[in-house]
């Protein structure tokens, strides 16, 4: 029996490290997939084929501090699913994808997720939630990236021309109209091939300053302080750098609030203010961005975008625009000139729509 999954990657439109302060986040699933093929044979040890990567052997019993690079990511899922009670037994896998890695798209849950559906056929595939949970586990406790849900439920969750309010303090999926095309708009992603890693230590650290800032109010998380103004709210805050830190966050929520409007209404000219204010919390307050990434920010708004920002954890990765259909080869060229004459790597561009969320197939 062969099985084949695949999940997609995922652009985060908005609500950038809200996740695991309980927040709001507005995320798309991409076209772009990793598929897994998945042949059990009952054996000791996962033989896996990754295209771009070769050929490796993984115990199907490692455990954390075992297995690193991305074959943790395999190995942490296996281990996951052995903590949920859904032991995995040995077998060959080969794994095909077209999500860009390192760049923020949310490669390692688009693989994390499709191995847990080829992984779990046999038993059950767990409902959405459980399922996001495993991989979750996987990569906070084998990998050691302390990530919240954000990229597993948006993996899971994905519709066609539809972004997703995801609430993480209830936990639902709510889809909203995402599909600008129709008004003459594309969303276009540069990938600034500047590195980042979210097991470093810097993501490490920002979650750490929200989670003081929180006990410095007195409350669970940052999602529990109540509605007004930040800086009013935040005064009780004892350090500076936790202060804006937690600003970022509760005005990044109201932002996810006002695009999701602003997209009901089909006024993509807001959801790009949104997305500029966004990128400048990111910049200023959460200072997660990198020289680089700002100056394809700033570009492509001088070349046109209705909005662009920094997409996913930080220190590298991609930037999302929304610009008008016409005038997106004008704006790639613009940003590749400017990156090229700063020294830095040149970017490249995708134009990118919302797709479906991830499936299970099971071939004999």
């Amino acid at each position: 029996m062969t099985v084949v999954a695949s999940a997609p990657g995922r652009v985060n439109l908005l609500g950038e490290h809200t996740d695991y302060n309980q927040g709001l986040a507005l995320p798309i699933a991409l076209t772009a997939r990793t598929e897994v093929r998945w042949s059990p044979d009952g054996s000791g040890h996962l033989v896996v084929d990754a295209e771009g990567y070769g050929q490796l052997t993984i115990p199907v019993g490692a455990t954390p501090g075992e297995v690193d690079g991305w074959a943790a990511y395999v190995a942490g899922v296996a281990w996951s699913l052995g903590v949920e009670g859904r032991p995995v037994t040995g077998g060959r896998l080969h794994i095909t994808s077209d999500v860009p890695v390192g760049a923020g798209l949310s490669s390692s849950a688009a693989l994390q997720c499709s191995l847990i559906g080829a992984f779990t056929v046999a038993t059950g595939v767990p409902d959405r939630l459980t399922w996001a949970r495993i991989a979750q586990r996987a990569e906070n406790d084998f990998v050691g990236a302390p990530t919240g849900l954000l990229d597993q439920l948006a993996s899971l969750h994905g519709v066609a021309d539809r972004a997703l309010l995801i609430d993480f303090d209830s936990l639902t999926v709510d889809p909203v109209p995402f599909d600008p095309t129709t008004a003459g708009v594309t969303l276009v992603v540069i990938d600034s091939h500047i590195t980042h890693g979210h097991a470093g230590g810097e993501y490490a650290a920002r979650r750490a300053s929200c989670e003081r800032a929180a006990a410095d109010l007195g409350l669970p998380n940052l999602r529990a302080v109540a509605s007004g103004h930040p800086d009013v709210v935040l005064s009780a805050v004892h350090d500076d750098v936790d202060r804006r830190r937690a600003r970022h966050v509760l005005t990044e929520n109201t932002r996810v609030l006002r695009a999701c409007e602003a997209l009901r209404d089909g006024d993509l000219a807001e959801v790009g203010a949104m997305m500029d204010a966004s990128h400048t919390s990111m910049r200023d307050d959460f200072e997660i961005t990198t020289p680089g990434i700002d100056l394809i920010a700033e570009t492509a708004r001088s070349a046109g975008a209705l909005g662009a920002r920094m997409t996913g954890g930080g220190f590298g990765g991609c930037v999302i625009t929304l610009v008008g259909t016409a005038r997106v080869d004008t704006l790639v060229a613009s940003v590749v000139a400017a990156a090229e004459r700063a020294g830095g790597p040149t970017p490249t561009a995708f134009t990118a729509r919302a797709g479906r969320g991830a499936s299970v197939d099971q071939l004999r």
